[in-house]
Formats: C-alpha cells, sequence, structure tokens
C-alpha cells in the first residue's frame, strides 16, 4: 500500500512552480492551473498502468492542441458542417456543400469539418482556406486531409474521437449536417443530446437535404414513431432542430437564431440570456405570458450586468434577461430565444452591437464555486 500524499506539500510546490513558469496569470486562471497540475500529481500517485497513463497524455495534448489552433479566431463565430465522406464531387449534396459553407462565409462566419473528403472537402472549398478549419481525426484507411484545409495551421489531428469532439463542440456555434453514415449520425446525436441535456449552450442544428431527397425526413419520421411515440423524448425537443432543403434556408436559419440572442450564462442560480437588442416591456410580459411553465420561481426581467462578467469584458454593452429556469425544457428555450429573435426588426438588427457569442458558463464554473480536486 503507497504512503498518503502529503497534498498541502505538493501544492505548495505547484505553487512555486507557477510563480516561476506563469508569474502574470490571474488568480481566477491560477486556480485553475492548480488544479490541472495536481491531478496528475494524483494520477503519478496512483501508479495507472501503461495504458491509461498513455491515454491521459494524449487526450490533454490534444485538446491542448485543439484549444490552441482555434485561439486566434476565438472572436469568430465557427459552423460545424458535417456529412459522408462518400459524397462524390458531382453530386447534389457536394454542390450544395460548397454553396452552402461558400454563403456561410459571407455572412460572417468561419466553417469547421472533419477534414476528409466527401461533404467534408466540400465544406472547405466552399469556405476556402482562410475561413476553413480541419479536425482530423487518424484512420488507418482515412489520414490525408483534403487539399483545401491540408498543411494550413487551422488543420488539426486527433488520434481520439471523444477529444476531438470536445473541440468540435466548444468551437462551434452552430451544426448545418448532410446526408451521411454513421459518423453523421453520431455528430448530429452528439450534438442534440449535449443541447437537449443543457450541456452544450443553445444552437442552430440543421439538416440540410435535396429537393426529392427523404434522407432527413426518414430520420425524422424514425425520431418521432420510434422514440417521441414511445415517450422517450419529449415534443419539445423536436424544436432543437430542423430540416430544410436548400442551402439558402440553411444560412437563412444560421443567421436568424443569432439575429439578436448572443449567449447565456448562469449565475447565482439563475439563467441569464444575453441579446443585442433591449427587449420592451411588451415582449418581456409576452415572456412571462408563454414560458411560465418552464420557470421554477419568480418571473422573466430584465437584468443588468453582473459582476461575475466582469471576466468577459466583450459583452457588458449586450442587453440581459434573468429567469430561474428549471433547466430542463431546453426544446421550450429555444422557442423563447426563436421569439426574441422574431422581435427584432431588420433595422435593429442592423444596428445591434455586433458581439461575438461566448460559450455557455455553467453553475460548476461560476467564481466562488469550490470544485477543488480530490
Amino acid at each position: 500500500m503507497m504512503n498518503p500524499i502529503d497534498k498541502t506539500a505538493v501544492r505548495a510546490d505547484i505553487d512555486r512552480l507557477l510563480d516561476d513558469v506563469v508569474p502574470d496569470v490571474n488568480d481566477h486562471d491560477r486556480r485553475h492551473m492548480q488544479q490541472l497540475l495536481f491531478t496528475a500529481v494524483l494520477a503519478a500517485h496512483d501508479r495507472p498502468d501503461t495504458l491509461n497513463l498513455k491515454i491521459m497524455n494524449r487526450a490533454l495534448r490534444e485538446l491542448r492542441k485543439g484549444f490552441k489552433a482555434f485561439q486566434p479566431w476565438s472572436d469568430k463565430q465557427k459552423i460545424a458542417v458535417f456529412g459522408s465522406a462518400r459524397s462524390e464531387k458531382q453530386s447534389v449534396e457536394y454542390k450544395m456543400a460548397v454553396e452552402c459553407s461558400r454563403g456561410l462565409v459571407k455572412a460572417g462566419y468561419m466553417v469547421v469539418t472533419g477534414a476528409g473528403p466527401g461533404i467534408m472537402e466540400a465544406a472547405n472549398e466552399g469556405a476556402g482556406r482562410e475561413n476553413s478549419f480541419g479536425v482530423n481525426i487518424e484512420l488507418p484507411f482515412e489520414q490525408q486531409a483534403n487539399p483545401f484545409i491540408d498543411g494550413d495551421p487551422k488543420l488539426v489531428n486527433f488520434k481520439y474521437f471523444f477529444t476531438r469532439k470536445v473541440v468540435f463542440v466548444k468551437e462551434t456555434d452552430g451544426v448545418v449536417l448532410f446526408p451521411g453514415g454513421f459518423g453523421t449520425q453520431d455528430e448530429g446525436f452528439e450534438t442534440l443530446t449535449l443541447v437537449q441535456t443543457g450541456k452544450s449552450e443553445p444552437r442552430p442544428i440543421v439538416m440540410v437535404e435535396p429537393p426529392g431527397s427523404t434522407y432527413w425526413k426518414d430520420w425524422d419520421a424514425y425520431v418521432k414513431t420510434s422514440l417521441l411515440d414511445r415517450g422517450l423524448i419529449s415534443e419539445k425537443d423536436l424544436n432543437l432542430y430542423t430540416i430544410v432543403e436548400t442551402s439558402e434556408e440553411a444560412i437563412a436559419h444560421v443567421t436568424h437564431f443569432y439575429r439578436n440572442f448572443h449567449s447565456i450564462r448562469y449565475i447565482d442560480g439563475r439563467l441569464v440570456i444575453r441579446v443585442k437588442v433591449e427587449p420592451s416591456k411588451f415582449l418581456v410580459d409576452a415572456l412571462n405570458d408563454r414560458f411560465k411553465d418552464v420557470l421554477k420561481s419568480g418571473e422573466i426581467e430584465r437584468c443588468e450586468v453582473h459582476p461575475y462578467e466582469a471576466d468577459e469584458p466583450d459583452v457588458s454593452e449586450l442587453h440581459r434577461l434573468r429567469l430561474h429556469f428549471d433547466q430542463k425544457n431546453l426544446g421550450r428555450l429555444r422557442q423563447m430565444i426563436d421569439l426574441l429573435n422574431d422581435a427584432v426588426t431588420p433595422a435593429q438588427a442592423a444596428t445591434s452591437p455586433h458581439v461575438q457569442p461566448v460559450r455557455l458558463i455553467s453553475p460548476a464554473g461560476e467564481p466562488g464555486n469550490g470544485d477543488d480536486v480530490d
């Protein structure tokens, strides 16, 4: 049996190391760095087998590499585009993916793909190298990135699917899905699950298929008959995705989602919705009338910037709504976001603060909440 670790001494050693390596880091980030290093020490003390060590080591390295690659473009909204790696260049789906990505770039977005062939190549082609990211998975039969992203600093290679998924979800603000196989279905269901459970911020999820195709219509029928009719999902969950038949519709759906909505954050147990245009009293009253069912207590109300948001100075000019959300009805939350977007006129949208979205910060991530590693 190993001797117990002296946690106090280890923390002191970590503090001295951080003083030497990153002396100017802020207190909040320093706390997370301390925990990161302390976890590594605990892992060493546990004496895991070589395979477990390799997995932990590689996973951390891949996450660091992925986050670092995206960091220079953190102020730009990004849309992930998924679809079959087997789609031929002459196919309708390939051409639609090129058009869709080209339109997303014109609308101000960057495009993120799996960097492979087929729909991924089409999306990188449409977006162009300057506005493309590639998050490639190393496979024995599919390792080479497509020519539109190969060799670019915005291409990241991953060994593990789970680290790749973390980067995909964290670094994107919406998902466009074209017909595809297991991988496309996996990414689609993964995103839906994360949004449905509140583990990811609300985002547009769009399924695109050519006119006359039944790929996503068949999928939708499966969801309704095999999941909804059996009571395995709620009817409100159907609000989390939409099916369209043209690239123009897909682009319009994504841009409408961010017409007014910006981001959400949990503060002191309350959900704060940040929007670009100040909600009128009439709109707030309408929200309270229509969405009573998602409130645990109180009402939806306008609020000011909270001191906790000092770590996000770029969003200080946004307007805010606060509510005691039940954290269950995410489909209804999506309907609320749609109403907030619908309430904004084209003139208001054109003159509203142009601030890029930021990521959801969960209650566990609020300043002051203890999350020390044991």
